[in-house]
């Protein structure tokens, strides 16, 4: 059957300021779904097209990673002429999104009263480091530095027993988290729109959104006034909840209902092992979790981890391989789902996309285009906007509107 729907987002327009990961990560989601996005770049460019090697030194592997589906644009926007092109690039769109420091946004004169004059019903989506209205508002927000205050570097040092040792998670998770809050409310302000022909200002902070995502589970005894517990929900932060060592390799096992824990000990050879915890409650096993699981890691070597999941899936209890990373694009679910797409980029060689992880039944998020070199698409979609390919050319000239970088390779 030949796939000839559009994405839901088909029909509308973004401009695109955003950098590093946060932003792209929700821009390049959004565009995934149809919304056309025009991403307006520095003259230095978006700092992760230089982390990490590729073959022209502007196309590092997140960037390429983050920014498929958009076109690109470089705009000195210290020069009045290249204010005058943003303007009307946002008169034209329908939604504004950066991460770009407020101050330096209002410097520029694109805070949001400034651009509402432009477009009055434009949705603009600013993903800060820390809400407005409190004493953080204005400070220079990195993923390190939301983890720490928003208690995430608490939870390794919680779960190894050792307090006294902080540690930031191995991801940059404040930025990809910070991006889905970014990517719904986007979705909501249009929502809104569309229903009242109203923009709106939305602000997205870093601090506020990693907070709420980690207290979800971790607020526990202390959702109550006064406490009735620990911080923390006891079973996520055990130190035996990891990956139990099987004979060749390593396996996640979750027991979780009644009659899981004790069919798991009889099927591993080892009945006697549940004996004294036989008439143990849920609120005892979560009182005693992590010792129940460091008797799942004193069995789980005696077998395979191919001889656990067979065993384990007969009886319908929670087992997953564990993969390490270099495992993933040979993971057989991922492999059949073909979330790995191979692509061949027109100055970069091959490379690998990961796919759209929601699945649209009737209108399916898609690839459309690679991600673009700096200042890649700024002739075409300048004449869009109305602009002559002499004006353009002598913008570019003028230093107002950057040189597509692929014009450069030969200098």
């Amino acid at each position: 059957m030949v796939d000839t729907s559009n994405g839901p987002l088909t029909g509308v327009k973004i401009l695109d300021m955003t950098s590093v990961v946060l932003g792209p990560y929700a821009t390049q989601l959004l565009a995934d779904m149809g919304a056309e996005t025009i991403k307006v770049e520095t003259p230095i460019g978006d700092l992760m097209r230089t982390a990490g090697p590729s073959p022209h030194g502007d196309m590092g592997p997140i960037f390429l990673t983050l920014n498929r589906n958009k076109k690109s644009v470089v705009l000195d926007l210290r020069k009045d002429e290249a204010k005058d092109v943003f303007r009307k690039m946002l008169a034209e769109c329908d939604i504004f999104m950066t991460n770009v420091r407020p101050d330096g946004l209002k410097r520029l004169g694109f805070g949001y009263d400034e651009v509402a004059k432009i477009k009055e019903d434009i949705i603009y989506v600013h993903a800060v480091g820390f809400g407005e209205d409190g004493p953080y508002a204005g400070r220079q927000a990195y993923d390190d530095l939301v983890q720490g205050a928003a208690g995430l570097a608490d939870l390794i040092p919680r779960a190894s027993n050792e307090i006294d040792d902080p540690r930031f998670l191995p991801s940059i998770v404040a930025d990809k988290a910070t991006g889905l809050h970014m990517v719904y409310a986007t979705l909501a302000a249009l929502f809104h729109h569309q229903r009242t022909g109203e923009g709106q200002f939305v602000e997205v902070p870093m601090m506020e959104a990693l907070v709420g995502f980690n207290l979800a589970e971790h607020f526990y005894g202390h959702a109550y006034d006064p406490p009735v517990g620990q911080w923390g929900y006891t079973r996520v932060l055990t130190p035996n909840r990891k990956p139990f060592k099987s004979k060749d390799g390593y396996i996640g096992i979750v027991p979780y209902t009644d009659k899981h824990w004790p069919l798991f000990f009889d099927l591993a050879g080892h009945p006697e092992m549940w004996d004294k915890w036989r008439n143990a409650s849920f609120e005892d096993r979560t009182k005693y979790i992590d010792e129940l699981y460091g008797m799942i890691g004193e069995v789980t070597q005696e077998k395979t981890t191919q001889e656990w999941m067979e065993l384990l899936d007969a009886n319908d209890i929670p087992c997953m391989r564990i993969n390490q990373l270099p495992d993933l694009q040979n993971d057989p679910h991922l492999k059949a789902v073909k979330f790995f797409e191979p692509r061949k980029h027109p100055t970069e060689g091959n490379y690998f996309t990961t796919k759209h992880p929601v699945k649209f039944y009737k209108t399916p998020a898609k690839f459309r285009s690679h991600p673009a070199r700096l200042g890649g698409d700024v002739r075409e979609v300048l004449q869009g906007y109305g602009y002559t390919p002499d004006q353009i050319d002598a913008m570019i000239e003028a230093g107002s509107v950057g040189r597509p970088r692929q014009e450069t390779d030969k200098d």
